[in-house]
């Protein structure tokens, strides 16, 4: 009887079908077109018994194969359980044949094949009431088993458990849970993605690509290019002072020997190593490499856009290097392979190798310094920002080993602190370095520096490894003296007398961090006149800077292409270089420069207006010491003056607030000694041991 009423019921259905719309629920279901394959030819063309086991599993497989957003058929561009409506989601079953039929989300063991008027309430309850909106189109659950299989540790295929899930629009990612769901789909809206920009950028078709140019070098990306983990073409804008100065880098390096043999060993879009082949010609030989099989494409798509041959390995390049000369429309040739990048620096020799992997590259240092070249260059970019920022403390001990706090002066310890790290690895393979360019930004930190073979250069490079005393009362701080023996207290190394005053601990032990120079003035002019030569105008500022910056003086002082103020001392030094040092360019001598530097900012006197820093910097001048401003910080000052010294400069040329409406404050006469002033140019010595209440207003 409960049979026979259920197909009485489900013929009534079947004959109302014929005239009316349904209406589930509040949603508005007028058929709009369905955005997925017509499948009523497979539910005509198949027998109308959907009980049998075999036909149920074909028609899922053909529904999910056909919808599958990793197809390459460019067919279908959604998932089958992403929707405009109830009426889209009823069209994919045929509702008016007879028989039971199946749910086009669920597999059988879910949900076993049943009559229509009980498949429509299954799918306005279980799919479409815990759906979730985006741009007018609802994510259905899906039950289907659409991750069948994954790989485990030893690489092999296994089943996977399998569950409730959904389909992102936008990415075509597989989440669980609907709340977690919610959360993707907010980070999308918040970055500015749409599922329009990104309908088929997962099929891998160069139809959804978009053409970056950058430096005369166009290179495809999807437009999900600022997501690492969503996209084999991860392409960061942001980055392109980072490429620019590597750029300078290799083409100084250029001009010394030729060929070179240079490795991109995380090349994503390929666009550093198309810059390096398409601006240098002959002079470089790149080799672009990436462990992702899509990023490997996408490099050979980009090469192929601009017009380089592409070959898989070095033997091939030396066949094709005829024909390329033949072939006009070829600039040249750029390898190509897809390996471990540890792997690849293990196997063969370079003598340029960049290192730019997703956050850390502290695991790639010992392959990186083990068969690179004696002169060669070894360029890092390190983009774990949390980690060398003293964010997190714990994974910065973990990697590098350095205790660090959070200090005015953190971006240069972040980069001390990865050049400690690439002596120590050089110093392994026997190996010193010298430090030819040190860069901290917002987002990245980039290191690069000189290969030296031989023990004794090692050991010099270690011995510029040290540790740094910070007090934590006023910020002085001063790295450890040379000496064999240990001090009965290390607080007397420091300038201040905060330990004396102070009660407890008022300094703490920073590193092991490098306490060398960080620039090579003279190689930075050299990049600077390569800028010049190859029309990079966006990178001369930065440039510039750091050349005033390595020389511990101002702009306005500076001549970048005129002789080096200390050419008389480098010829003196350049005598005591040893022989591999020797056949490097004459002023490739790094200058020593007073390390760190102070914000007058962060120590400006309450009650008193600070100087603009411009003025403020020839006054320090004026007292005799050195001093330039720094990239690390725009409020930063580098002198090798002390803090107590810093200070009184500050004290001295700094004006007081004005403040006649409070009696008792006699601003204009407090005012009268500090603005007055200085008659003599010549310099003269600071006395420091004066009052500094002098110059202090009254208070009320």
């Amino acid at each position: 009887m409960a049979e026979q009423r259920a197909e009485e019921l489900h013929q009534e259905d079947t004959a109302s079908n014929r005239n009316i719309t349904f209406s589930f629920g509040n949603d508005n279901v007028q058929d709009v077109g369905s955005v997925t394959p017509d499948v009523h030819s497979e539910a005509e063309s198949t027998e109308p018994n959907f009980s049998t086991a075999t036909t149920t599993d074909a028609q899922h497989e053909n529904l999910s194969e056909t919808m599958d957003p990793t197809s390459t058929s460019g067919t279908a561009e959604r998932h089958i359980s992403i929707q405009q409506s109830l009426a889209d989601l009823k069209n994919l079953i045929d509702i008016e044949g007879a028989g039971k039929k199946t749910c086009p989300l669920c597999p059988e063991e879910k949900f076993k094949p049943n009559y229509s008027h009980k498949l429509r309430r299954h799918l306005q309850h279980l799919h479409w009431k815990v759906s979730i909106d985006f741009e007018g189109y609802r994510m259905c659950i899906c039950h289907l088993a659409c991750r069948r299989m994954k790989t485990n540790l030893n690489g092999e295929q296994v089943p996977v458990r399998i569950g409730a899930h959904y389909h992102c629009i936008v990415c075509s990612a597989t989440i669980a849970r609907r709340t977690d769901m919610i959360s993707h789909i907010t980070r999308h809206l918040n970055k500015g993605d749409t599922e329009a920009s990104f309908t088929g950028a997962s099929s891998g078709q160069l139809s959804s690509t978009e053409v970056m140019k950058e430096v005369d070098t166009d290179v495809h990306v999807f437009p999900n290019h600022t997501t690492p983990q969503k996209t084999d073409s991860f392409f960061n804008p942001k980055m392109k002072p980072n490429r620019q100065l590597i750029f300078c880098t290799l083409a100084v390096l250029a001009q010394e020997r030729k060929p070179l043999e240079c490795l991109d060993a995380f090349g994503a879009t390929g666009i550093m190593g198309l810059q390096w082949a398409k601006h240098l010609g002959d002079a470089v030989r790149v080799t672009i490499n990436d462990i992702n099989e899509g990023s490997v494409k996408m490099i050979g798509e980009n090469c192929h856009l601009n017009r380089m041959k592409v070959v898989m390995n070095r033997k091939e390049e030396e066949e094709d290097e005829d024909e390329v000369e033949e072939n006009e429309d070829t600039l040249g040739i750029i390898e190509v392979t897809q390996m471990d990048a540890n792997v690849l620096m293990h196997l063969r020799a370079f003598d340029f190798i960049h290192l730019d992997p997703f956050g850390t590259a502290i695991n790639y240092f010992d392959a990186a310094f083990r068969n690179v070249r004696n002169l060669g260059i070894v360029s890092v970019t390190s983009t774990d920002i949390s980690t060398l920022y003293c964010k997190a403390l714990n994974v910065t001990m973990r990697h590098y080993g350095c205790n660090i706090v959070r200090t005015e002066y953190y971006k240069e310890v972040a980069a001390r602190m990865v050049i400690a790290s690439m002596a120590r690895a050089a110093a392994r393979c026997n190996k010193g370095i010298e430090v030819l360019l040190a860069v901290a930004l917002e987002h990245f930190v980039l290191v690069v520096v000189r290969v030296l073979r031989g023990p004794s250069q090692a050991d010099e490079s270690l011995k510029k490894i040290r540790r740094l005393i910070h007090c934590q009362w006023c910020e002085e701080r001063v790295f450890y003296k040379k000496c064999h023996m240990l001090e009965e207290s290390a607080y007397q190394q420091l300038p201040c007398d905060c330990h004396g005053s102070m009660p407890g601990k008022t300094a703490v032990e920073l590193g092991p961090l490098w306490s060398g120079s960080l620039f090579n003035t003279g190689f930075l002019r050299r990049m600077l006149f390569e800028a010049v030569q190859h029309g990079i105008e966006d990178i001369h500022p930065l440039l510039k800077n750091l050349t005033c910056e390595s020389e511990c003086t101002t702009l306005k002082h500076h001549s970048i292409f005129g002789p080096m103020s200390h050419s008389s001392q480098e010829k003196r030094k350049g005598s005591e270089v040893p022989g591999n040092a020797a056949k490097r360019q004459k002023g490739d001598i790094p200058s020593e420069h007073p390390p760190f530097y102070y914000s007058i900012h962060r120590h400006s006197i309450r009650g008193m207006n600070i100087p603009k820093i411009n003025k403020f910097l020839p006054y320090l001048t004026q007292a005799g010491f050195r001093v330039g401003r720094t990239h690390f910080d725009p409020t930063g000052i580098r002198t090798d003056a002390t803090l107590a010294q810093l200070k009184a400069i500050l004290m001295k040329y700094s004006m007081p607030t004005h403040t006649d409406s409070q009696p008792g404050i006699h601003s204009h006469a407090s005012a009268e000694p500090i603005l007055e002033p200085v008659q003599d140019s010549t310099p003269k010595p600071l006395e420091i041991d004066q009052p500094a209440e002098e110059v202090k207003p009254e208070s009320g």
